[in-house]
């Protein structure tokens, strides 16, 4: 009863998505790794972008990285960009520019968890492998009453098990978008509208009150506090910008030179800081921005942007580049970074 009445609901309500208009496994795995850590309405563009850019697998892995991240730029998570590409060029390598219908095979692909390959298996091959992601932890748990907290061992091995039974090996792709579309626009976080929920009468957190309170959880993650201070060293019409290489987020983004403190510096610190750029030379600084605050899934970011202003670039690290102002749209940077960037392009025009 409780997978007819999800199915009949989702005949009716499903959203007109592009990605439910094909079982070509290349555009249902690049709208699958678009939309992990994001909302469909931000990565309905994207998806847009990348298919007419990239209409297959072959011309994804014929790019360049930077090319990729740059599209990639504003949908954070940077390193879901890096797989893309990787695992583009792998299935064009290794497997001839075919997707492996494979569920075993898939799950091995850079960037490619259980949940991604269980919707490429069934939706692009009818293989019968069931999504498990928060949608799915949420309406199980408070529909059947699994109070074992879902970022527990015991959680997720009961979640698993129910949504295994729930597979229908008829139509498994048709089955997992239906649950994941009635996760995504009906039994929500927080307060659902339970009176036009199909299955409310059958509903265990309905009937016990307990709708808030399901999926239990466990733990919080501490988020982590960093103060970033970027600095443009501006030389008449060219600024100096490094690649970052370190295994840290943002990797292999471009950024001005940077300087991390374990505190918040206020203006009179900054200026006693000795940068590598600096060289035997006393920099004071044009300008300093005010304090602008980014928050990502286990850190906060506060971060500010000193203007400096020299006679000349001097040569420095490989990884540092000198750049002229009108092509700094062309490097991907950190959407933090780039809300700098926008505001001083703005004061110059």
């Amino acid at each position: 009863m409780f997978t007819n009445e999800i199915h009949q609901w989702y005949l009716f309500h499903r959203r007109d998505l592009p990605w439910r208009k094909t079982s070509d496994p290349y555009h249902i795995w690049l709208s699958e790794i678009i939309l992990q850590q994001t909302r469909v309405a931000q990565g309905m563009s994207y998806y847009f972008n990348f298919v007419k850019t990239f209409p297959d697998v072959y011309s994804l892995a014929c790019a360049s990285e930077d090319q990729v991240l740059k599209m990639w730029q504003g949908l954070g998570y940077y390193s879901r960009a890096r797989n893309l590409h990787s695992t583009a060029k792998l299935i064009v390598e290794k497997y001839g520019g075919r997707f492996p219908n494979d569920y075993k095979k898939l799950l091995k692909l850079k960037g490619v968890g259980p949940y991604t390959a269980a919707a490429v298996a069934s939706i692009a091959f009818g293989l019968p492998y069931p999504v498990i992601d928060g949608n799915i932890y949420r309406i199980i748990s408070r529909y059947y009453g699994v109070k074992a907290p879902v970022d527990t061992k015991q959680g997720k091995a009961e979640i698993e098990m129910v949504a295994k039974e729930l597979m229908l090996t008829s139509d498994p792709g048709f089955h997992n978008q239906a649950l994941m579309e009635f996760g995504a626009l009906q039994c929500v976080p927080g307060k659902p509208d339970c009176a036009i929920c199909p299955v409310v009468e059958t509903c265990y957190a309905a009937k016990n009150g307990l709708v808030e309170q399901l999926p239990a959880k466990q733990k919080k993650v501490k988020q982590r506090i960093r103060y970033f201070y970027y600095f443009l060293i501006e030389s008449s019409d060219k600024i100096l910008m490094e690649k970052r290489q370190m295994n840290d987020i943002w990797k292999n983004l471009y950024q001005l030179p940077l300087f991390e403190s374990d505190t918040g510096l206020d203006e009179g610190a900054l200026q006693e800081v000795r940068f590598p750029f600096q060289e035997n030379r006393q920099l004071t600084f044009k300008s300093i921005s005010g304090i602008k605050k980014h928050v990502l899934t286990h850190q906060i970011i506060y971060a500010r942007l000193l203007h400096f202003q020299v006679d000349k670039i001097i040569d420095l690290a490989s990884h540092f580049l000198i750049v002229n102002k009108k092509d700094i749209s062309n490097f991907a940077v950190p959407r933090l970074l780039e809300m700098f960037l926008d505001e001083y392009l703005a004061r110059e025009e």
